[in-house]
């Protein structure tokens, strides 16, 4: 296991692009935790709280499949690093403004959100160009889990420990300039500046069009949408015990268990469809969701958040090939952001709804928003089965297309499946 991604760490570019995203990407990863720390810091409510790190995730949703399809038109140099730096640009106004002007913060936040680079999409459009082989891709969708997860482990208790030697408003402003700073080593690379997407049907729906793709991103909601109401949950339950730290650990704790999750899900190569894993792996998580509603004490609590988190990872990397399969011809970046908008967009849900939850209901009941919407996300998975079980068939036999080609939609071939490339 770690030397096959030891392989991969070693190719050319590689090690760079890998940090340069996650570095890139840390702003997004931690922008709900900085708001909500923010927030409450400056006297607002969990309401507030959750609303402005709701419109921050609808700004981000919207704007990611819309840079992502730029991307794909453009390349990936002339939108990552303008859109990074206003990104950046609008939460420092936030951080200085505060929310005194609320329109004005509103304002800030949307900005933020709105011109996040596409930059996670933009690596797994890389990886084809870079590793070359097929199981390499794979493994790299999994590894490119396992690495988001160290980053989620990290940024929560980065963002705590900025917060605790200074403040949330320096926390926000040193987050975002870090971000900046990995943007611009992805796009100075030769591979980001080097490639191009394959040429595509014009459709105004572009990655819109597959109907196993829809399926996908409407399931995947409604993970995001338990991973949003666990944000503000965890505030709420460190309030209930005195101590901000507490927070930050469950949040570590939560990428920790996807951390292991992930590392043992991509020390092997799995047979049998991706549609059908998947399945299985989002009825796993939902189901380590449901006992966080006990709100037992810390440690207990801090072990049940590691538990919850063990699926995610996996999850999301099975997410990825199944994406590939499904995608349009010439939209893999937008594919990809599309993935990232259903996330930013059930995370703002979540925010929005766990917050009045908090206040009407109770700690626990904001937990329960997750456990039900890791169900409601299993049943999406389960009722679209037939469509999912359809990819898109290309006229190649499956693994034939150059693994350097974005045509090849990123490797995502296996034994026995089609390439998922339209004809």
């Amino acid at each position: 296991m770690a030397a096959g991604y030891a392989d991969i760490l070693r190719a050319p570019h590689a090690a760079r692009l890998l940090t340069g995203t996650l570095v890139g990407r840390l702003p997004n990863a931690t922008g709900h935790i900085a708001i909500v720390l923010f927030i409450r810091a400056e006297g607002g409510s969990y309401t507030l709280a959750g609303a402005l790190a709701a419109v921050y995730g609808l700004a981000t949703a919207l704007g990611q499949p819309l840079l992502g399809r730029a991307v794909d038109l453009y390349g990936q140099p002339r939108v990552q690093l303008p859109a990074a730096v206003v990104s950046a640009l609008g939460m420092a106004l936030f951080a200085v403004a505060g929310t005194g002007p609320l329109p004005l913060a509103y304002a800030a936040v949307t900005i933020a959100g709105l011109f996040t680079p596409p930059l996670e999409g933009g690596l797994r459009a890389l990886w084809p160009s870079v590793l070359g082989r097929q199981e390499q891709v794979h493994r790299a969708y999994a590894m490119d889990a396992v690495a988001q997860e160290v980053m989620f482990t990290v940024g929560p208790l980065l963002v705590t420990l900025l917060v605790a030697l200074w403040s949330p408003a320096a926390a926000l402003l040193v987050i975002n300039a870090v971000g900046v700073l990995g943007a611009l080593s992805v796009v100075m690379s030769a591979p980001s500046r080097s490639w191009r997407s394959a040429p595509r049907e014009a459709h105004w729906l572009g990655a819109l069009r597959s109907p196993g793709l829809l399926a996908l991103l409407g399931a995947l909601f409604f993970v995001g949408l338990a991973l949003g109401s666990i944000t503000v949950a965890g505030v709420a339950y460190a309030d209930d015990h005195g101590r901000a730290s507490v927070y930050g650990w469950l949040m570590a704790a939560l990428g920790l268990g996807a951390l292991i999750g992930g590392t043992a899900y991509g020390a092997r190569q799995w047979a049998g469809a991706p549609e059908r894993r998947l399945r299985i792996l989002v009825a796993l998580l939902a189901a380590g969701y449901l006992p966080l509603v006990l709100t037992p004490g810390v440690v207990a609590m801090t072990a049940l958040s590691a538990l919850a988190g063990v699926f995610l990872a996996p999850a999301i990397a099975c997410a990825f090939i199944v994406v590939d399969r499904h995608a349009p011809r010439g939209t893999v970046t937008e594919a990809f952001s599309w993935l990232v908008t259903t996330f930013g967009v059930g995370a703002a849900v979540g925010t929005a709804v766990a917050g009045p939850v908090v206040e009407i209901g109770g700690t626990a009941w904001s937990f329960a928003v997750a456990g039900a919407a890791g169900c409601a996300a299993l049943l999406v998975l389960t009722a679209t089965q037939r469509v999912l079980a359809v990819p898109g068939r290309s006229k190649d036999i499956a693994g034939s297309a150059p693994a350097s080609s974005e045509n090849d939609r990123n490797g995502a071939a296996q034994p026995g499946f089609s390439s998922g490339r339209e004809a």
